[in-house]
């Protein structure tokens, strides 16, 4: 894989690291910014940058196929509640929500996923260049889940991924075998911190699951040295995540501030 790439990039490390990633291997990335989430410092990153805002769906097909641009990858998140509330969508895209069935985040953007490849850019897997970083199997931190922290995850992985295959969110907060806090809109992070005010005793737990069928091509599951921060700060203890589905975002760094928190980090197998 030689021939250069775009970038649809979100918040966050992510973007920072395919890019990182795809120049190591000798890939030129031609970059879509999102204006409402893209940190700045992108623009000094060593690749072609072009800011879009949510909604320009017609400008970035545009760019990439000025570009020679035949496959794409989504890296960072765009928060769920700027694909509802911000978002100005040109024609193209409001023609394409027009035809959903579904105006939930995974419809909209595997419609767009779609569009793309009609266009002749097929989107890849958000994690083509960082396999490295996936979770994987067992317990990945010096210090194991205790027995408290094993059944109180096994508690929260059922209510999870019942959360997650209805689309709602991917993340459950579980302290004495009782669901302390759902995520939603506002993402995991919120989520934890929410589970701190309302159990400050401490004792949480966090499960964070891929959804059925995940699509790796956008939305996958991120651990991020910030939920690492997030749980110490709430009183979380333990946080499990599906291995082979989860993205550890500077994998060596957040297991090292894991461990030095006395968090423990399970990888849970995926049943296919």
């Amino acid at each position: 894989m030689s021939s250069a790439c775009g970038l649809i990039a979100g918040n966050g490390r992510f973007p920072f690291l395919v890019l990182d990633a795809a120049r190591s291997m000798g890939i030129p990335m031609v970059v879509a910014a999102i204006r409402e989430e893209t940190f700045p410092e992108i623009d000094q990153a060593g690749s072609e940058v072009h800011w879009i805002s949510l909604g320009q769906l017609g400008r970035l097909i545009r760019i990439f196929k000025d570009r020679g641009i035949t496959r794409a990858v989504m890296a960072g998140q765009v928060k769920h509640k700027q694909i509802f509330s911000s978002i100005v969508p040109d024609l193209h895209l409001i023609r394409l929500m027009a035809g959903l069935a579904r105006k939930n985040t995974d419809s909209l953007i595997g419609a767009v996923a779609d569009y793309m490849a009609r266009q002749g850019i097929t989107l890849l897997d958000s994690t083509a260049f960082l396999e490295p970083l996936l979770a994987g199997r067992g317990n990945l931190t010096a210090r194991s889940l205790t027995s408290d922290e094993s059944s109180d995850i096994a508690f929260g992985l059922e209510a999870a991924r019942e959360l997650a295959r209805l689309d709602i969110g991917q993340t459950v907060v579980v302290c004495d075998r009782a669901v302390v806090a759902v995520e939603a809109m506002e993402g995991t992070d919120a989520a934890i911190r929410r589970a701190g005010e309302l159990c400050p005793r401490g004792g949480l737990s966090v499960v964070k699951v891929s959804k059925p069928k995940q699509d790796m091509r956008f939305d996958v599951p991120i651990v991020g040295l910030e939920t690492i921060r997030v749980m110490k700060a709430a009183g979380a203890s333990a946080i499990s995540v599906d291995a082979g589905k989860t993205l550890l975002l500077d994998k060596d760094a957040l297991l090292a501030m894991a461990d030095e928190f006395g968090i423990s980090l399970y990888g849970q197998e995926v049943q296919p």
